[in-house]
């Protein structure tokens, strides 16, 4: 399988020093690290809100950041979904405008059609009318990753997304979610602290500590030494 994303920057940011080089190759690649290792940071100069100090970032064969030759693809213009851990949603729009607003370049009919598809890949039809004041912390979520979805980017930035869903929307989500990642070869750089999601994923793991990737392959190779704690969420979770 071809590389859909080629990472090699250096960026100081205080105290961190961020050093990545590296290659996704998988629909889902879960980053793992503790707080403050520089997750967030990648995905922040992958989203394009940090300007790395060098270094040279390719989407699906496109140059986003060289800074050498000084190309800088605006965010707007990247093609790329962020979602993080707390929804940022349009206060005076209801679901269904706060999902539309990327669609600009759809006539009504179509921008209509994909609202809808994302509504039914959240769980979230019977939302379309309310307003984000209205939403649990869980909804908003569902409606923040509806509307990253909605224009079909290129890659899609998650950070720690399902916080305030219960286990079985989480696990009710994440299938048709993988699903249509595969479907169009859009890969998820997915930062969470849950091992099990590595697993129901089928991602690939990239550990990330002090900055720098320690450890980057299938979940069953790089988790091992986390058994005890997969085994003990499952049990929680059946519990």
């Amino acid at each position: 399988m071809s590389d859909y994303l080629q990472v090699d920057v250096r960026h100081t940011l205080g105290d961190l020093s961020l050093r990545v080089s590296c290659s996704l190759s998988a629909p889902w690649t879960v980053l793992f690290g503790p707080s403050g290792a520089g997750k967030t940071s990648l995905l922040r100069v992958l989203g394009g809100l940090i300007r790395p100090d060098r270094g040279r970032v390719v989407l699906h064969g496109r140059t986003l950041v060289e800074t050498t030759s000084g190309t800088w693809v605006r965010p707007a213009l990247r093609a790329i979904g962020f979602v993080t851990q707390q929804p940022t949603l349009f206060p005076n729009m209801n679901v269904t405008a706060n999902i539309a607003f990327g669609l600009s370049g759809l006539d009504q009919r179509s921008s209509g059609e994909r609202v809808g598809q994302m509504l039914e890949l959240f769980q979230a039809s019977q939302l379309a009318t309310r307003m984000p004041a209205d939403l649990s912390g869980g909804e908003k979520q569902r409606v923040a990753l509806a509307r990253a979805l909605a224009p079909e980017p290129r890659l899609l930035l998650l950070d720690e997304p399902f916080t305030g869903m219960d286990a079985d929307l989480k696990v009710s989500i994440l299938e048709p979610l993988t699903a249509w990642l595969a479907a169009r070869s859009v890969p998820a750089l997915y930062v969470s602290h849950d091992v099990a999601e590595a697993f129901q994923t089928a991602a690939d793991v990239m550990v990330i500590d002090q900055g720098e990737i320690r450890a980057h392959g299938p979940a069953q190779a790089v988790l091992a030494t986390r058994r005890e704690q997969l085994l003990r969420q499952l049990g929680e979770g059946t519990g």
